[in-house]
């Protein structure tokens, strides 16, 4: 059982398989082991960027394409949710309209841009993405009598996802039953089946001879494999589950807008994530998602207690300052790569290979 859904993609080292249990478990329980609105935000997001850090890797770690329109595809699915029920009210026909509509788009431009672009060198095809991300960002900001512009869309979801709905007044275990709680279930479902889903793929047979153009696309083409057909393929596939985690983060948020969904800095943070947990794993979208999202959420909160803790040492004070957030979050970031240069999820199983029996 547990082999057919791993898609016998074991994690080889049991270092790794402890962490992978209790990022699980964790997310499974965030609700009732963090209560608080922001904890369950915290978790909320970290579902959203492991399944679309997983769609990204699909691309650059298993197919060896370098795009920066990813977070396009997230932006249409976003996108697809909010008009969808801003026009349509908030009824369940709505979301299905508008996840139908955002995946047919996706599947429609990805198409577009892998025919037109993926027989082109990597560097001018990275250069073609972002020329057509931007582009899409600009008319997301422009049409704002469909997108709503540079204010963006807010909208209502159905009322059993609504935080307003409570079956039970009673709390469990100190927390509401709400619908915001039975939201987050929703995500927690979708991100556990997309996973599931990407992890099929990439140990199929087609998921192996995405990694043999990876290798060598020259001996790829050699031995019969139409390169240009598989690497569009991926890139579709790759969108279409960018687009699905975009209508989580819709779902979620109630809210849509150019710089919530579209922006260039969501595409850095996936290209960090994909690095500091491992580029051709599945597994290392999900650790590297839970690792910087936490410390992007929270990396503030611990600077101001070392600042307020530190108060006497002003120079030590200084770079403790919480407005210096970011610096840290780079200096996190060079220290992951200096000593995990193939990720987490790449240095844990080599350490198990390793390892005498």
């Amino acid at each position: 059982m547990l082999n057919r859904l791993l898609s016998g993609d074991y994690p080889r080292s049991k270092v790794l398989a402890v962490i992978l249990v209790a990022v699980f478990l964790g997310l499974a329980f965030a609700p009732f082991l963090f209560p608080g609105v922001k904890a369950l935000s915290v978790a909320a997001k970290v579902l959203i960027f492991v399944v679309l850090v997983a769609s990204f890797d699909l691309l650059l770690g298993y197919t060896g394409i370098v795009s920066f329109a990813h977070t396009m595809f997230f932006g249409i699915g976003a996108y697809g949710i909010a008009v969808a029920t801003t026009r349509m009210g908030p009824t369940w026909s709505a979301l299905a309209v508008g996840v139908g509509g955002a995946l047919l788009l996706s599947l429609l431009l990805s198409l577009a841009v892998g025919l037109f672009s993926l027989r082109v060198r990597a560097i001018f095809f990275a250069m073609i993405t972002l020329a057509v991300a931007a582009a899409f960002q600009t008319l997301a900001s422009q049409l704002s009598d469909i997108t709503g512009g540079e204010d963006g869309l807010s909208f209502k979801v159905p009322e059993i996802l609504s935080p307003s709905f409570e079956p039970f007044e009673e709390p469990f275990l100190g927390v509401s039953l709400d619908g915001r709680l039975l939201c987050y279930y929703l995500l927690f479902v979708t991100a556990v089946v997309l996973v599931l889903a990407l992890l099929r793929i990439v140990n199929s047979p087609f998921g192996r001879v995405l990694q043999a153009i990876r290798e060598n696309e020259f001996r790829a083409e050699a031995i019969g494999y139409r390169v240009v057909v598989y690497r569009t393929t991926s890139s579709v596939l790759s969108a279409l589950f960018a687009t699905l985690a975009g209508a989580m983060l819709a779902l979620w948020l109630r809210y849509n807008g150019p710089d919530t969904s579209l922006s260039f800095e969501i595409m850095m943070d996936c290209l960090l994530i994909v690095v500091i947990g491992g580029m051709g794993t599945i597994y290392g979208s999900a650790i590297g998602a839970v690792l910087f999202v936490v410390a992007q959420s929270y990396l503030q909160d611990l600077l101001r207690l070392g600042h307020e803790a530190t108060a006497g040492l002003p120079w030590v004070s200084a770079l403790l300052s919480p407005d210096r957030w970011l610096l840290w979050l780079g200096v996190l970031f060079v220290l992951s790569v200096y000593y995990f240069p193939t990720g987490v999820v790449g240095r844990l199983r080599a350490a198990a290979a390793h390892r005498p029996a």
